[in-house]
């Protein structure tokens, strides 16, 4: 396994690691063979979160032994400074342990930065847990470009580490990831296999690595055959071959028609909608397998695909041209409303 310094954190981690989404639809015992088997092949960089229902307590009780082994990161939706208090908390319970490498500001979108960052935000819980060395580093995700572009603009000096989503099909954030690596900070490809529409694993990670962009991706692993699956493809990491390059476009351009990238410039939708949001979850619903944890997210959204006036106005800004409107029927059709 190969392993890189994750920005200027000090931590070795290796270039392709854990990321806990499909542990909600795993058990304990399932849980405790994953963390064996990472464990075997020295994937050390365990990511998890606070809205990841079991996740963090099924990591918590497979770590048990060896939790030095493993460099352990969550992450949470708190934006304000008692809420995310109590989430750090909740998270050392959680984890058995009373130290988390990385705590990440989860999914943190521009209308969230005045008040996370603000005198009672949740980034001063994160600054007092660190300094009572309850935490090692802080660290933000973030879906949009314009978020990740305003965290590594204007608060390099804060956060640490960021993740974003990066792969075959959205690159996006290309630019600001360097940017953001020139300025030490750690950078994470969230979603490397593009939320599952990826199905050559070996080239999607083998993709990432030759970019460049990121020092480590997470994908998400429920199965030791998925731990197995991405540890082979770590071992022979080497660059892309011009062939390979252009499967890599072929892709882009099979899913690209009907693939968001959440880039955000869409918005603001007439009535409301999160666009890129509703088609995140139902991808969550369609492509990992979590069904009801995907319709309860959904559910607590403001605004529906349902509620979609057909009034095009997202379409016309769409950069990459998608048919929004049928893609948010889509969304009515699995989901409901």
């Amino acid at each position: 396994m190969k392993y890189v310094e994750l920005g200027k954190t000090g931590l070795k981690c290796a270039v392709v690691s854990f990321g806990g989404i499909p542990i909600q639809r795993s058990d304990a015992a399932n849980t405790m063979a994953v963390v064996d088997a990472l464990e075997k092949y020295g994937m050390n960089y365990l990511d998890t979160a606070r809205g990841y229902t079991v996740s963090e307590e099924y990591l918590g009780a497979a770590l048990k032994g060896r939790r030095e082994k493993f460099i352990l990161a969550t992450k949470a939706m708190s934006r304000d400074y008692e809420g995310m208090r109590k989430d750090i908390e909740t998270s050392l319970h959680n984890l058995q342990t009373n130290y988390i490498d990385v705590y990440q500001i989860h999914n943190l979108p521009l209308k969230d930065f005045d008040q996370v960052f603000g005198p009672d935000g949740a980034y001063k819980a994160l600054e007092e847990a660190k300094a009572a060395g309850k935490i090692g580093h802080i660290g933000a995700t973030a879906h949009s470009l314009d978020a990740l572009k305003k965290l590594v603009d204007e608060y390099s000096d804060k956060i640490e580490t960021l993740m974003f989503p990066y792969n075959i099909v959205e690159l996006h954030g290309h630019e600001v990831l360097k940017a953001a690596q020139a300025k030490g900070m750690g950078t994470i490809s969230m979603k490397p296999m593009a939320g599952g529409n990826l199905d050559d694993w070996n080239l999607a990670l083998r993709f990432i690595a030759d970019a460049g962009a990121c020092d480590i991706a997470i994908p998400g692993m429920g199965s030791v055959e998925e731990v197995e699956r991405n540890a082979r493809a770590a071992e022979h990491f080497s660059p892309l071959t011009e062939e390979e390059k252009a499967k890599c476009q072929a892709i882009r351009d099979d899913l690209g028609a009907h693939f968001c990238r959440r880039c955000n410039y869409c918005a603001p939708c007439a009535v409301g909608i999160d666009i890129p949001g509703n088609f995140l979850m139902v991808n969550y619903l369609r492509k990992y397998g979590l069904s009801d944890w995907a319709k309860d997210r959904y559910k607590g959204m403001a605004h529906h695909a349902g509620e979609c006036i057909e009034c095009g106005a997202c379409e016309s800004r769409c950069p990459y041209e998608l048919p929004i409107r049928d893609m948010l029927k889509g969304v009515v059709k699995d989901f409901g409303y």
